[in-house]
């Protein structure tokens, strides 16, 4: 098992940034990459970043490219998501996620195994 909490969350104004972190504990060998997902109501959960723990290119969504940025520190097991010029359009409950996942589809909640509660995000314009 692997249990994953985020944090980081907040409310800030469009333009802003917010920095959250999710810390894994288990078994996390079992896994070989990590990402967020964000969620807005009435809204499927959507990628956002994803990261393999071997390295490589990171996955984001196009929305985010240049803006966000995936980052993860293997010796603490910890994940991030630096997210600067934050738009309105980016308020969601942004969930961390951790699985054994085929190359190319980082992108797909299909492929992770593991979930945090979530973290809320709200940025008001």
């Amino acid at each position: 098992q692997v249990q994953l909490v985020e944090s980081g969350g907040g409310s800030v104004q469009a333009g802003g940034s917010l920095r959250l972190s999710c810390s894994a504990s288990g078994y996390t060998a079992s896994n070989n990459c990590m990402g967020w997902f964000r969620q807005a109501p009435g809204e499927e959960r959507e990628g956002v970043a994803a990261i393999y723990t071997d390295g490589g290119m990171p996955y984001y969504a196009d929305s985010v490219k240049g803006r966000f940025t995936i980052s993860q520190d293997n010796a603490k097991n910890t994940v991030y998501l630096q997210m600067n010029s934050l738009k309105p359009e980016d308020t969601a409950m942004y969930y961390c996620a951790a699985g054994f996942v085929d190359r190319g589809l980082a992108w797909s909640r299909y492929e992770y195994k593991y979930w945090g509660q979530g973290t809320q995000v709200s940025v008001s314009s």
